[in-house]
């Protein structure tokens, strides 16, 4: 779905300018986007098996829930409503825990490269996993897996057949941050 997106330099900072989502990906514009990264107490991680239909990445295992944040949009409240949107889950923008931004340049092909600073959160998930309900559009599967496990596929991109291909660096901090919290 096409959308209007704020644009923003290549250090991250606003612009003031505002362009469709269409159009920032084919021209390599900057842009904010959230990923949420949902854990629970018992040290698993939730992932999510982006669509087969997905431009990029298909069925590739990913970050609970991402997405971008529409022009003018609430950092927070962006991140709550892609939960709601993606895995069927409310969450109140208090439960999210803000870990960093990340910058991430991705050159798929000539008419897209996606150039994003990724707004990361953690969020402890204290509902059952077959409680989630999927958006057909976005999500393929969810699965819960084991934190350690995670990081063994993770840490040197062992798997990457199996993963979105975000740096090992990012990775780290991902579940090092979780592990904090257990």
């Amino acid at each position: 779905m096409d959308e209007l997106i704020d644009i923003l330099d290549s250090n991250g900072n606003t612009t003031g300018k505002t362009a469709m989502k269409s159009e920032a990906h084919l021209k390599g514009l900057f842009h904010p986007t959230v990923h949420i990264w949902l854990y629970t107490k018992n040290g698993q991680i939730l992932l999510q098996q982006r669509s087969k239909n997905k431009d990029v990445f298909p069925l590739l295992w990913d970050v609970s829930v991402a997405g971008h944040i529409g022009a003018g949009e609430n950092i927070e409240i962006s991140a709550t409503r892609e939960i709601e949107e993606e895995i069927g889950l409310s969450v109140q923008p208090e439960t999210l825990e803000k870990i960093g931004i990340f910058k991430s340049v991705h050159k798929h092909s000539e008419q897209l490269l996606d150039c994003e600073y990724h707004h990361t959160f953690l969020c402890e998930l204290k509902v059952p996993l077959h409680q989630l309900k999927k958006q057909e559009s976005e999500v393929e599967d969810l699965a819960l897996l084991s934190l350690i496990q995670f990081s063994q596929e993770t840490w040197g991109l062992a798997n990457t057949q199996k993963y979105v291909p975000h740096s090992t660096e990012y990775y780290k901090t991902i579940i090092k941050e979780i592990k904090k919290r257990l």
